[in-house]
């Protein structure tokens, strides 16, 4: 019946869509926020020809004038002059599109346009022209690429992006003809005057006198201007990427497997978890966690990877513990060891989120949405300049979250404040102050056991809405604030240096009832009761220098970096009994009896000291080489006074590692590259709970894959990997109360991402991954075992389609299955949790600058199972809910 409502309101707002649609003209496109979007992709693919040269300029002006308003000579753009040669690099911090009455000019805002080398590279009726020293900055999440759809009638698409890492390329697309193109200078910077073919080749008609004046023809006509300013990207690929390398570097230059989420995903997603947004990603699977908590739990490549999470760039593992912001621009995933860069951890990948930045142009949006289980958010997003000269520049994300779920008593609240400040204090530096708040309250989600789930029991089968924990007990608070800074500073055109710094503090407090195994009668469930107090202090410096230069004829781009990494633990915990729970017949409200227990109390700091280098080579135009290493100074010191884990009087380990890295990437054709790599990892002791090894334990990684951009709008990943990750602490056969660091574990596979627009408004994001993770190696588990919470197999695709032009144009519906086919529920292998294919939907429209979704997860209601921590806890997945979204930008 509840099933039935929604399909009726669905139903009733899909007419409503459709209505309102079929009343209005087609007018604006949405303006969105972070960089350029448009609505509508090229009509023609655009190829590249023999060079030509062009330059046109007129002498800077005070105010921006409209392209119509100024005077000078018009010139075709096959018959520009070369521009002056010059070596410095030049930042292009914005670009804007704006349409006149000849035709759409576009600014490169810069303080040095007049210093930009411009080549015509045009071909049939695209104008290409490539700006081989300059870079494009913009500053939506370190955006690289502007796009504006149908500018004008008769000019389907204008972009501008980094072709590599020192060239821009513009491309303008005309519809009839190549584009007249005129150039000129102006404060803000070069501007470009497009005017289409259609009105570039109309001869000039003497019109008939008249008494009664004409009226002049208004921009509202029959076919309206489609306007596009700075705003988000409205695409799902994303060609550039700055966590594998802490360069802006192209994926496909890249000799290892990384995939970015962008915006435009998470928001037709409506993805409000990170692992909702993490399950585009092939490889990259739920773990021992319920998916409905604020923790994120996920494993890469068959390996856990809790803590493994970077915040732009910077490992900080608070991010674990308290979910998923509204500030999110993106999401990049790097798969395999990455401690040439970020230390110690990240054996099998690390998640970097990447957060929204200051725009140059006032954006303001909000948000509200509503669904199941009494789910309600609301978010809103400011930004812009705080004075005329567009030096200081701010963005504001807030947002408030409360839902229920499946599982009975189950309330969670959630808040943000995200402020951010850059300033421009000149030319070559930037300075941005960055801070957030989070809170998350609610229980703790323990799950199910696996009899009466996975498992058959004889009394039954146990509700998927169970609670076995205590209503009027379990609850947890968690707040994190983090504040830092990032500096940038151009030392000269060619040499940079970048200094960012974080501190995140992170406090826990909760008062839980937890289940631990189910009795013989498979019906009572033994439980216990542990307040718990817990903080983390995280503080993260890093600085480094990138440079390019040149020996002969071969190009290097040196990054060279200094790490000091602090992470401060202080919790304590007690235990206390508390009476069974019958999951059949459960009656709630027991309290805690006896006396209270200190189970731990434990002090952990660990420390790292870490220095790296890094050079990628370009050997030739199609070989390029990615040579690095790291040196680490690690130590821990761990303490708990109960003796329960460790030494009550301090544990004291430290650890040097030095972690390779080495990759080569060949370029077949220009749209086809091949990459082969090795790269290493060390952990000393990131787990709070645990001492020191004696020995760090170790992640070797080798990979070759393909990378294809099969279109300028599409690109696709193949990749082949095995990973090893040893030194693990196993029992000691001569002694079982001590341990042994002979442990291994392997995991080897192949992984297909494909992501863009296959067509005008048909965009897609979509993977594969067969993951063989397996023990090699281990004293307590038999050899051969699989690893838990891993499948086998394991394919996600969503793909959203738009309509481009008519009376409903703006509407579109999107579709996504995912499969997870069965996973192991523990090591020893004592139980296997189900493969399901679970179907998401979503309908939307957008107009102007007002959007609406509706969006359905597990559209078909099946019952399954995303992952298990122990027999006792099986996590059930989401049944079906609608959740309503409307924003409005302005």
């Amino acid at each position: 019946m509840v099933r039935l409502r929604w399909l009726i309101f669905i139903a009733s707002i899909f007419s409503v869509l459709i209505a309102q649609s079929a009343q209005a003209e087609v007018g604006l496109e949405e303006i969105s926020d972070g960089q350029a979007a448009g609505k509508q992709e090229p009509k023609k693919e655009l190829h590249s020809v023999a060079r030509k040269s062009l330059i046109n300029k007129v002498q800077p002006v005070t105010k921006m004038q409209q392209l119509s308003e100024v005077e000078r000579p018009r010139t075709n753009a096959q018959m520009l002059v070369q521009s002056p040669a010059s070596s410095e690099v030049i930042q292009v911090t914005g670009v804007q599109a704006n349409p006149t009455d000849n035709g759409v000019e576009m600014i490169l805002q810069t303080t040095q346009g007049e210093q930009l080398q411009i080549t015509n590279n045009s071909a049939e009726n695209n104008f290409i022209a490539d700006i081989p020293n300059a870079q494009l900055r913009l500053p939506s999440g370190d955006g690289f690429t502007f796009r504006s759809q149908n500018p004008i009638e008769g000019i389907t698409e204008i972009t501008v992006t980094n072709l590599d890492t020192n060239t821009i390329r513009v491309t303008v697309a005309g519809e009839a003809g190549l584009p007249t193109v005129e150039l000129f200078d102006s404060n803000e910077g070069l501007i470009f005057g497009f005017t289409p073919a259609a009105t570039a080749i109309q001869p000039e008609i003497e019109q008939p006198t008249s008494e009664i004046p004409q009226e002049e023809p208004s921009a509202q006509g029959d076919e309206p201007i489609e306007l596009v300013v700075t705003g988000q990207q409205d695409n799902y690929r994303v060609p550039d990427a700055t966590s594998a390398t802490r360069s802006n570097t192209p994926l496909r230059d890249i000799p290892q497997s990384i995939q970015v989420v962008p915006q435009q995903v998470i928001r037709d997603q409506q993805a409000t978890r990170l692992n909702e947004v993490l399950q585009n990603v092939p490889g990259v699977v739920q773990g021992g966690a319920s998916p409905r908590t604020y923790a994120n739990v996920f494993n890469i490549r068959g390996f856990n990877s809790f803590a493994q999470t970077l915040v732009n760039g910077l490992p900080d593992p608070t991010v674990g513990n308290v979910g998923f912001g509204s500030n999110i621009e993106r999401v990049e995933v790097l798969k395999g060891p990455a401690s040439v860069l970020y230390g110690q951890g990240g054996l099998a990948g690390k998640v970097n989120l990447v957060t929204k930045r200051p725009l140059l142009e006032p954006f303001y949006e909000i948000e509200a949405s509503a669904g199941s289980f009494n789910f309600y958010r609301g978010a809103i997003d400011l930004s812009g300049p705080l004075n005329p000269e567009k030096t200081v520049l701010y963005r504001l994300n807030v947002s408030a979250q409360t839902t229920e779920s499946l599982t009975d008593f189950y309330e969670q609240q959630r808040y943000l404040i995200a402020p951010v400040l850059s300033w421009q204090i000149s030319d070559r530096s930037k300075l941005t102050l960055e801070a957030d708040y989070s809170r998350a309250e609610g229980p703790y989600d323990f799950g199910i056991p696996a009899q009466g789930s996975v498992l058959p029991n004889p009394n039954g089968k146990i509700p998927r809405n169970r609670n076995v924990s205590e209503p009027n007990i379990d609850n947890s608070q968690n707040q994190v604030f983090r504040a830092g800074f990032d500096f940038e500073h151009l030392f000269s055109d060619n040499w940079q240096m970048r200094s960012v710094f974080r501190a995140s503090f992170l406090q826990l407090n909760r008062e839980i009832v937890f289940p631990t195994s189910l009795a013989n009668d498979q019906r009572t469930l033994s439980r216990g009761y542990g307040p718990q107090d817990y903080k983390e202090n995280i503080y993260n410096l890093d600085t480094y220098t990138v440079g390019n230069f040149t020996t002969g004829s071969i190009e290097h781009q040196l990054v060279v970096g200094l790490n000091l990494f602090r992470h401060d633990t202080d919790t304590a915990g007690s235990n206390r009994s508390i009476a069974p729970l019958d999951v059949f017949n459960p009656v709630y409200g027991a309290v805690p009896t006896g006396a209270s227990i200190p189970f731990y109390d434990v002090k952990d700091r660990i420390q790292q000291l870490g220095f790296y280098v890094q050079d990628q080579i370009t050997l030739t135009e199609q070989l390029k080489l990615l040579l690095g290493g790291r040196f680490d100074i690690a130590n821990k010191n761990y303490r708990d006074a109960t003796g329960n884990f460790g030494s009550a009087t301090g544990d004291f380990k430290q650890e040097e590692a030095f972690s390779p890295r080495i990759g080569i990437v060949y370029q077949l054709i220009q749209p086809i590259s091949i990459y082969a790599s090795y790269s290493s990892s060390f952990n000393q002791a990131t787990d709070p709970f645990s001492p020191a090894e004696s020995e760090p334990e170790r992640g070797k990684q080798y990979e070759i894959g393909v990378k294809a951009d099969l279109t300028d709008r599409l690109s696709a990943t193949l990749a082949f990997y095995d990973l090893t990750r040893s030194n693990l602490p196993t029992a000691d056969p001569d002694n079982p109360l001590q341990t042994i660091q002979v442990g291994e574990q392997r995991s080897r596979g192949i992984e297909f991402d494909i992501s863009g627009q296959i067509l005008p408004g048909w965009n897609i994001i979509a993977g594969y991954a067969l993951t063989d993770a397996e023990i090699t190696k281990d004293n307590n588990f038999p050899v051969g075992n699989q690893l838990n919470n891993v499948p086998r197999n394991a394919i996600n695709l969503w793909t959203t389609y738009e309509l481009q032009s008519g009376n409903l144009q703006g509407f579109g519906f999107g579709l996504g299955v995912f499969y997870f086919g069965e996973r192991q529920g523990d090591l020893a292998n004592t139980f296997v949790l189900p493969g399901y294919t679970r179907t998401d939907a979503a309908i939307f429209y957008k107009r102007d600058n007002f959007r609406a979704a509706l969006n359905i997860r597990n559209l078909f209601d099946i019952d399954y199972f995303v992952s298990a921590q122990s027999r006792a806890r099986v996590f059930p997945g989401d049944p079906f809910t609608v959740v309503g979204t409307v924003s409005w930008q302005f």
